[in-house]
């Protein structure tokens, strides 16, 4: 599992296997690029960092 945080410091969880690549742009910010949920396609979306988080680890 992926924790996406946002520039704002929300943040949102992505299955591993739908994370395609994290990058930086040509503006030099860091931009996640995920599997849309219905499978259609790839969208990008700036982040201000990731975590991989470990299963069976309980995180508060």
């Amino acid at each position: 599992m992926l924790k996406y945080i946002y520039p704002d410091g929300s943040h949102c969880y992505r299955a591993i296997h739908t994370a395609h690549a994290v990058f930086r742009n040509e503006e030099g910010k860091l931009i996640a690029r995920a599997e849309k949920s219905d499978q259609s396609g790839m969208y990008e979306f700036e982040i201000k960092g990731f975590e991989i988080l470990e299963p069976g680890v309980f995180y508060k």
